[in-house]
């Protein structure tokens, strides 16, 4: 029997891409295009895209914290650090990838949309454990409290992020000026979990990242909240 869908391209699938940072459009997207356009032809739903993801990504943070007691007795960090890079970014590809297969093929739905964020959300915990486990055992005079902060503010990126698809102006800088894209980069997913992942290469260097990225999530956060109050009161 001939084969009746339409013929498709990888760029109509990065063409619905819902952009991002300079690091998730330019490498995670592109990605995510080519990742898409194989579902498509083989027959995959967003979904499994998804699913594929959760899994990925959760095996690769659960291996790096199971990695950590090799390391301490010296067994060298720089391929997990490597492999963290290489698969961290692939199963973020896949998150990238289902949505743009959804729009494409009309294939989308709420309950589908409900997990994809309950997915990301697992991943992120997981990488936020990943960072916190690599601190606690490279840098054990980091008070706990920063720990907890620094987990608890991580989320405020996945947060802002699905306000600002229901509200286009939630967001607080809209330029798309190459200076103001190169400062938006402390906020994009791609380029943040790939700097966690280089500094798993020097473990020391770990708590540094911690606390720069929870201090950019704590001051995001509140200067969200003064944006909007504003905006309310205006």
């Amino acid at each position: 029997m001939t084969d009746q869908r339409p013929s498709r391209r990888p760029a109509e699938f990065f063409a619905a891409n819902r952009g991002g940072g300079l690091v998730t459009l330019h490498l995670d997207q592109r990605g995510g295009a080519l990742f898409a356009y194989a579902a498509w032809r083989t027959g995959l739903r967003p979904t499994h895209l998804t699913l594929l993801n959760l899994v990925l990504g959760l095996a690769v943070s659960a291996a790096v914290i199971a990695y950590i007691p090799a390391a301490e007795d010296g067994a060298p960090w720089w391929p997990v650090a490597f492999g963290a890079l290489v698969l961290w970014h692939a199963a973020y590809m896949l998150d990238c990838a289902d949505g743009q297969l959804a729009r494409v093929t009309g294939t989308g739905s709420d309950a589908g949309a409900r997990v994809d964020i309950l997915c990301d959300v697992a991943i992120q915990a997981s990488v936020v454990a990943v960072v916190v486990a690599v601190v606690d055992a490279y840098a054990p005079w980091v008070p706990a409290w920063c720990g907890a902060a620094f987990a608890a503010l991580w989320m405020t990126n996945l947060v802002t992020a699905v306000m600002a698809k229901e509200d286009s102006s939630v967001s607080m800088v809209t330029s798309t000026n190459i200076v103001v894209r190169l400062v938006k980069l402390v906020r994009d997913y791609g380029f943040v979990v790939a700097v966690i992942a280089v500094a798993l290469a020097w473990p020391e260097s770990m708590a540094a990242v911690m606390l720069f990225f929870g201090a950019v999530n704590g001051l995001f956060l509140l200067a969200s909240i003064a944006t909007s109050a504003r905006a309310t009161l205006r």
